[in-house]
């Protein structure tokens, strides 16, 4: 009996040895099997993370009026300007230039409007009108309402007779109640009503999530040093130029945004170019230039804020 039972022990030994062996096995196979698994989910994780954050890297974007091509007297000068807004967005590494329709104040207005109705051609003042406008504070705008403003008068006749049409410069003409010969100077008295329409810049965004900052760029904006200015870090950034009148013209001109102040708007509103000479900075040959310029070390602080 001893024996036997040294025997059957013996094989039970033997049978429990084997049946660890290939449990073993399996486990070192199970084993390697999940340090590859482990070791693909973190190059995953790792590749995720790294599409991620090349996700999350800052872009900045300009928003230009189309209209501001409409300022150019010829194709070839219409040409020459896009080419200009082209090269500073790339001197300035800009990821995206967006262009926002809107009415162009110079489709109706003419700024030199007393000038072909007063003044005839002359043969030697024939490239005057390539030269850039000085736009003196006198010279009004399209938008802009004074108590008095010039005008000439106008050959379209009227039901009442009594009555003549003057071009002041604005997107229609106004009716004074006299009958004046077409052709004439006349100084107008304006009222304070006037019906715009027109478009300004929307967020309309290829990013997920859109524009996170939003900065107006205009001579009403608000006067700080480039050295001074803090950005808050952002994912995407617009900046913001108006058109001929101006983004507070664009803003107003929205139907969507009436009554809206353009504070309201943009996250920041600025003025670029502080003490300027002339009263108006064109868009696409000196706003464009000066404000990157202005905003480049606000926007590089900005971004090593995100990159630590």
């Amino acid at each position: 009996m001893g024996k036997k039972q040294k025997r059957a022990e013996a094989e039970t030994e033997a049978e429990t040895v084997e049946n660890d062996k290939p449990e073993n096995e399996l486990d070192l196979t199970n084993g390697d099997s999940y340090k590859k698994k482990r070791r693909g989910r973190m190059r995953n994780k790792e590749r995720n993370e790294s599409d991620k954050e090349a996700k999350e890297i800052p872009t900045v974007s300009i928003a230009v009026s189309g209209s501001i091509i409409n300022n150019a007297q010829s194709l070839e000068l219409a040409t020459r300007l896009a080419g200009q807004i082209a090269r500073a967005a790339t001197i300035f590494r800009i990821d995206e230039v967006v262009v926002f329709d809107n009415k162009s104040s110079s489709e109706k207005e003419d700024p030199t409007y007393l000038r072909k109705a007063l003044f005839p051609k002359h043969n030697n003042l024939r490239f005057v009108g390539m030269l850039p406008p000085l736009d003196a504070p006198h010279h009004l705008r399209k938008h802009e309402w004074a108590p008095f403003r010039e005008g000439v008068t106008l050959n379209e006749k009227l039901p009442n007779s009594g009555e003549t049409l003057v071009d002041v410069g604005l997107s229609r003409s106004v009716v004074v109640n006299q009958a004046l010969e077409p052709g004439i100077r006349v100084t107008v008295a304006m009222g304070t009503n006037r019906n715009l329409d027109g478009d300004s810049p929307r967020q309309d965004c290829p990013y997920r999530g859109g524009y996170d900052h939003l900065i107006g760029t205009s001579e009403h904006g608000l006067i700080i040093n480039s050295s001074e200015l803090s950005l808050p870090t952002f994912r995407h950034l617009l900046i913001g130029f108006g058109g001929l009148a101006g983004l507070e013209e664009n803003i107003e001109e929205d139907s969507n945004l009436k009554g809206k102040d353009v504070r309201e708007v943009f996250d920041s509103y600025l003025n670029t170019c502080l003490r300027q000479g002339s009263r108006t900075i064109r868009t696409e040959v000196e706003a464009i230039l000066i404000s990157l310029q202005y905003f480049q070390e606000p926007i590089s602080r900005a971004m090593q804020r995100v990159q630590h």
